[in-house]
């Protein structure tokens, strides 16, 4: 079966505590470009979601890696490692 405009051409679920997060790749109307969007998911009630999207250009996906990339370093080597005590200096940044 070929996959229609706007449905799903690769999905990845991850699962966090109460939140998933959903990566789907999908394409354009003209089905010669592609784009990415990613969902939050959280579960506010019994049968109720609260959701969040962003869509994500292929012009735009080397540079939102690069900085998702050293977001999280930072986060690891210099936060992380502050709070656990292996690094006691306080950056001026």
């Amino acid at each position: 079966m070929e996959k229609t405009y706007n449905e799903e051409l690769f999905t990845r679920r991850v699962r966090a505590g109460k939140r998933t997060y959903f990566f789907d790749v999908k394409a354009t109307k003209s089905q010669k470009d592609f784009y990415i969007t990613i969902t939050e998911s959280k579960r506010v009630g019994e049968n109720t979601y609260e959701k969040h999207k962003i869509f994500l250009y292929k012009e735009d996906f080397d540079k939102f890696a690069d900085a998702l990339g050293e977001t999280v370093e930072h986060v690891k080597t210099e936060l992380l490692a502050r709070v656990n005590g292996e690094d006691q200096t306080v950056s001026s940044e």
